[in-house]
């Protein structure tokens, strides 16, 4: 089975996921407060132990040294998308709260809730590995560059290095002493943990269904630069940083690990911390929206891009 026809129905079980948390919405089943608690559940307990277990069963020392590559590939992409999101905010005219906003939508993608399974079904013997490597620099910036991007103008925005510890960097850590170490986690354990760690996807695209059955879709949809985000970071720089990828001696999987990983809509992690600090929480919901729709279409585009360039 290649990749494209993988993507196709990873994307298929999302729009599942989404269709049915719009149900569960309309038909009262769940209620705003309700999604509230869905998502503490996954961000504090079901995609920490998915990191965690997948790690720990799919990984081991050696393959973990032969994959640290992926941290300066990261990093590079980072930054790449961050000068990308400087330059096109401006071109939209955006300023204050709103550019500092598309910034950070440019570039912190949905690598957990979709990124993670796309990449492990693609690659089930290594896919998890890379996803783990990749984000040790990914909550590093979330919690450095995206605390600065998603602070209102009356925050600081300053570094707090304790919010560096929270339940993903802890599941990172100790799946990497379990791999470093050797250490084995019984049978009934490891059995509990990956079924809890399985609920992770569905939970969030059927919370962020639920999300969209209580906004003004029609509302956001009508910005023009929530399609310069999913032109700009969702085709056309994961296409370049495919290219460029070939020129360096890397693994043809980690080459297409980190073009698609790049290719993500926003992060639902935006929405969280600009609520938090007092910025625009609903323009960043509104990148989630647009992109997460457009990301049905723009995810199996690239891929198949990917494919065609070899």
């Amino acid at each position: 089975m290649n990749t494209l026809t993988v993507l196709l129905q990873q994307i298929g079980m999302f729009v599942i996921y989404i269709i049915t948390g719009v149900i569960l919405i309309r038909t009262k089943v769940l209620t705003r407060e309700n999604l509230e608690i869905i998502s503490k559940v996954v961000i504090k307990l079901s995609l920490p132990v998915m990191i965690f277990i997948n790690t720990v069963n799919g990984v081991d020392r050696q393959s973990f040294f032969s994959s640290l590559s992926i941290l300066g590939i990261a990093a590079v992409m980072y930054v790449c998308l961050l000068i990308l999101g400087t330059l096109s905010g401006k071109v939209f005219h955006l300023h204050g709260e709103h550019l500092q906003l598309y910034r950070a939508m440019t570039v912190f993608g949905n690598v957990g809730f979709m990124g993670i399974p796309i990449v492990v079904s693609i690659y089930p013997e290594k896919g998890m590995l890379y996803m783990a490597v990749f984000t040790i620099i990914d909550q590093l910036m979330l919690w450095t560059l995206g605390v600065k991007l998603t602070s209102s103008e009356k925050e600081s925005g300053t570094f707090n290095p304790k919010k560096l510890i929270n339940p993903v960097t802890v599941a990172i850590i100790l799946a990497m002493i379990c791999v470093l170490t050797g250490i084995r986690i019984p049978l009934v354990l490891n059995t509990a943990l990956q079924k809890m760690g399985a609920t992770a996807t569905p939970l969030a695209m059927i919370y962020l269904g639920g999300v969209f059955a209580c906004i003004d879709v029609l509302s956001f949809v009508k910005k023009p630069d929530y399609y310069g985000i999913t032109l700009i970071k969702m085709i056309g720089f994961p296409v370049l940083f495919y290219i460029l990828l070939r020129l360096v001696p890397i693994p043809a999987d980690i080459r297409m690990t980190m073009a698609l990983t790049s290719a993500m809509p926003v992060m639902s992690s935006v929405v969280m911390m600009a609520n938090a600090s007092g910025s625009d929480e609903d323009y960043a919901m509104g990148g989630i929206v647009v992109t997460t729709l457009c990301s049905v279409l723009t995810l199996p585009v690239v891929s198949w891009i990917f494919q065609a360039l070899g």
